[in-house]
């Protein structure tokens, strides 16, 4: 009689989902939530503090690519100015100037300096510019804070 009550008693091989799905659905629904939050933007009020001047990675002279309030763009090649006229420079002209300095010298540091009147717009273009030239890392210029309060 033992035999044919094992017989009768088969193992339970299905796995019950229910459980699963419940926890599933609360995710979900967390997630719907939370997702629209993450998108909204956050006011930012950018501090005013002395900034680490950056470290010379090299013994010569940063490329200066300056931009004024009208979008009019200065190149100064600093030491890599060999055959290359420092002023005022087409957008044209400044890829391939600076793509062949970067050529030469992939390590130069190049910095974009403006006036502060200078809109977002015309300092993206320089950025977007030496990026088509070929420069990895581009820095910003500004002035000390102890000039800008007149405490220095």
């Amino acid at each position: 009689m033992q035999q044919s009550r094992r017989k009768k008693r088969r193992p339970m091989a299905e796995i019950n989902v229910v459980p699963y799905i419940d926890v599933m659905l609360v995710l979900l629904v967390i997630f719907m939530i939370t997702t629209p939050m993450l998108n909204l933007g956050v006011e930012v009020d950018l501090p005013k503090a002395d900034a680490e001047p950056l470290d010379s990675q090299q013994n010569d002279e940063p490329m200066v690519i300056t931009v004024l309030r009208n979008g009019d763009l200065y190149l100064n090649a600093g030491g890599e100015a060999d055959g290359v006229s420092s002023g005022l420079i087409d957008p044209e002209t400044l890829v391939a100037t600076v793509a062949a300095i970067v050529r030469r010298n992939p390590k130069i540091q190049v910095l974009v300096g403006g006036d502060q009147a200078v809109g977002y717009g015309h300092i993206y273009n320089a950025m977007v510019i030496l990026q088509k030239a070929g420069v990895a890392k581009v820095g910003l210029m500004s002035d000390p804070l102890d000039s800008i309060e007149g405490g220095g």
